[in-house]
């Protein structure tokens, strides 16, 4: 197995086992204070177990080999993996909102105390935990899918710590229970509309950032003595495989067989330096 599907299942595991002790700890709570956003902050927190089994499904699907419908390999389950997650999360987001006014409407207000001021701590400091170890391991394998699940911990975090601030102020505002709802509500819309963004322009296509042409373009001079003019850049995203292809303008009076060597050269070169897959297509100037 390798390091990028021992660290997807790692942190999937861990956030499931963590996440389902958190939610009974924080649903008790929120039963014995009646407070509908410590309910509804349990239950984000078991959604997040249920997102860390999407994620360990991804990477699995994502790890088989390439076959003969899937050249490129199976990379883009972990995009996918993000995408499911994204709507589980809008699914709680939803039915945190609808709880929340509801509850505003009807007049009712939250007693808190001081079991759920030491819970709603301990989530917080727990929940921030699991989202700053999932950020470390996305930004070792680079698999978005663990970006998504950290952002589902942290939103966590963060729903736990307006909580505290209601609980806090919960003598001044009668409403600051369903008022939190709401934010919390919100906050994690937003945590959706930025994951199945990033995540399907990857499905889709995009264009290389600015830095990765320049480099590429480097490695260009650096390779051929001939002038060249790099342009066209597609990139093609697999998860843990990336295909770049370019078009190359040159001489026109450059044979075939050696215009196809200096590509092959070129290829050769940003496939040591970057690890990307390249294919070029030969233009005459």
């Amino acid at each position: 197995m390798k390091k990028r599907e021992k660290l997807g299942y790692l942190e999937g595991f861990v956030s499931i086992i963590i996440n389902i002790l958190l939610f009974i700890l924080k649903y008790w709570a929120g039963i014995v204070s009646g407070s509908i956003a410590l309910i509804a902050d349990a239950w984000h927190t078991l959604s997040d177990s249920i997102s860390s089994l999407i994620l360990i499904a991804g990477v699995k699907l994502s790890s088989r080999k390439p076959d003969k419908k899937h050249t490129f390999g199976h990379g883009r389950w972990e995009q996918i993996s993000a995408v499911f997650i994204g709507f589980l999360l809008a699914v709680v987001a939803y039915e945190f909102l609808k709880g929340s006014i509801e509850k505003f409407f009807s007049g009712e207000s939250a007693n808190f105390g001081l079991i759920a001021i030491v819970v709603t701590i301990i989530s917080v400091l727990v929940k921030e935990g699991l989202a700053q170890f999932a950020f470390r391991l996305w930004r070792i394998t680079g698999n978005i899918a663990l970006k998504a699940d950290g952002w589902h911990h942290r939103t966590d975090a963060f729903s736990s710590l307006l909580v505290l601030v209601g609980i806090l102020l919960k003598d001044f505002f009668w409403w600051m229970d369903s008022a939190l709802g709401v934010l919390i509500s919100l906050m994690i819309f937003y945590t959706v509309y930025e994951i199945i963004k990033e995540s399907i322009n990857k499905l889709m296509g995009e264009s290389p950032d600015e830095d990765l042409i320049l480099e590429i373009k480097k490695i260009i001079s650096s390779t051929s003595e001939v002038h060249l003019i790099p342009h066209h850049f597609h990139i093609h995203n697999y998860g843990k495989h990336n295909e770049l292809t370019f078009h190359i303008k040159m001489d026109g009076d450059i044979n075939v067989r050696t215009g196809h060597d200096m590509a092959t050269e070129i290829e050769n070169a940003i496939k040591l330096k970057t690890g990307i897959e390249t294919t070029i297509h030969i233009e005459p100037v």
